[in-house]
């Protein structure tokens, strides 16, 4: 997320925003593809023209790569054809004499040329994204280049051909996975869980048309290419227009989230610390990525009920009013996102973010959602905190926090909080 108004942002050079992980993806391809380039240097292209041809492709699909929710950088298009110069067997009748490693240089080349317009214009590529494609892409030509020359008939190079792909997924998935979870601070098998849901199917469609690529350049040519790419092509922009519908919502929300600070009823930037720590939280709890997603949409909007007050409460700190004041105010605010017609589900949990977590009398709602109760904390801790960086003042909070447990808070909410808050800078 972005910083709150008013903040000046603490811009750090790309390379310092690299973790660990990364950094190890990035030199594993590196010396992938200083490998490629040496074997190119001393033996030249084999086969040139399918190469540029394959080359080519790969560069287009770098110049239409994407974004997908969760910040994911993909280029179906790209990959599709790198993987399916790697499982090429034929062009018609001639033999793919290729080797392993001339796909690792062809891709690398590929990706490098259709980047140059991105980085022309400021939107310079993702290098963990690249490498894990590189990777990727290596892992199947290492593997399958060597089977391609035996001789093997169809079937067996067909099923040869979907174990390589299938295992170059999975692989690719769990790397993509190790990099999120240090970089979100998730763990691991949350991250798996999401970047399964998030990538599989797109990267079983590449897959799947990259072994369509290489079976039917052997029998079609080069003009397989053309047919067998229209598919992802669709696919891809298809997947564009969805994340560009999420990034909408998302930045409507966020603006949605400001009005009541304009309107002086809550502390500049409360919202987008609550949002912060709230999604921190569902993070720490073991939330999926779309329930993350109803999370901060939520948890931005979850003071706008504030807007119907009369006087607004001093500092707009709802965690001071009075039960029935809370109730009301997370009632008109749950009002108002359900007009929306599209956010029911984050309407609920606004309205069920003023309840206890533990309601004793005979007629009570049932308990919360999960959502609703880590809004309720992550509100609570920063009406108390604010921006302060304080460390005794965040302690202090936290205990008062522990003390309602009993009935008011999640217990099990209240320590992801502490947990989250000993990892923020403090002085």
């Amino acid at each position: 997320m972005s910083a709150p108004a008013g903040a000046r942002p603490n811009r750090r050079p790309g390379w310092q925003g690299i973790d660990s992980g990364q950094l190890l993806v990035i030199a594993a391809a590196a010396l992938i593809l200083l490998a490629a380039l040496a074997e190119l240097a001393a033996g030249g292209l084999v086969q040139p023209e399918y190469a540029v041809i394959f080359g080519v492709l790969v560069a287009i699909g770098e110049l239409f790569r994407m974004v997908m929710p969760g910040n994911r950088e993909v280029a179906p298009i790209g990959s599709a054809a790198a993987l399916g110069y790697a499982l090429l067997t034929t062009v018609g009748p001639e033999t793919a004499a290729h080797p392993p490693l001339q796909v690792v240089a062809v891709a690398a080349g590929g990706m490098f040329v259709g980047s140059l317009p991105h980085i022309a214009v400021g939107r310079s590529p993702r290098p963990d994204a690249m490498a894990r494609r590189l990777l990727t892409i290596s892992i199947v030509a290492l593997c399958f280049r060597p089977v391609a020359g035996l001789g093997l008939k169809w079937t067996a190079l067909l099923c040869v051909m979907a174990v390589t792909v299938v295992l170059s997924c999975l692989i690719e998935v769990c790397i993509a996975a190790l990099i999120r979870a240090e970089a979100v601070r998730a763990r691991y098998g949350i991250a798996l869980r999401d970047e399964i849901g998030a990538k599989l199917a797109l990267c079983a469609a590449t897959g799947a048309t990259a072994m369509l690529i290489a079976v039917a350049t052997a029998v079609m040519g080069r003009s397989a290419l053309l047919v067998f790419t229209a598919p992802i092509l669709v696919t891809q922009f298809a997947f564009r227009r969805y994340a560009g519908i999420r990034a909408t919502y998302l930045q409507t929300v966020r603006a949605l989230s400001r009005v009541t600070e304009v309107g002086g009823y809550v502390e500049a930037g409360h919202s987008r610390r609550v949002s912060r720590l709230a999604v921190a939280m569902g993070r720490e709890l073991g939330m999926a990525e779309e329930e993350l997603l109803e999370l901060e949409y939520a948890a931005l909007m979850h003071d706008i009920g504030q807007l119907s007050l009369g006087d607004p409460i001093p500092g707009g700190a709802t965690v001071l009013a009075s039960p029935a004041e809370q109730r009301r105010i997370a009632e008109l605010g749950a009002d108002v996102i359900k007009e929306t017609g599209v956010l029911d589900r984050v309407a609920y949990i606004v309205r069920r973010q003023a309840d206890p977590y533990r309601d004793t009398l005979p007629d009570a709602p049932p308990p919360p959602p999960l959502a609703s109760r880590i809004i309720k904390a992550a509100n609570a801790y920063d009406d108390l905190v604010g921006d302060s960086t304080d460390r005794d003042r965040g302690a202090a909070v936290l205990e008062r926090l522990r003390l309602d447990s009993a009935a008011e808070y999640d217990p099990t909410v209240v320590e992801a909080l502490g947990r989250v808050a000993d990892r923020r800078p403090r002085s």
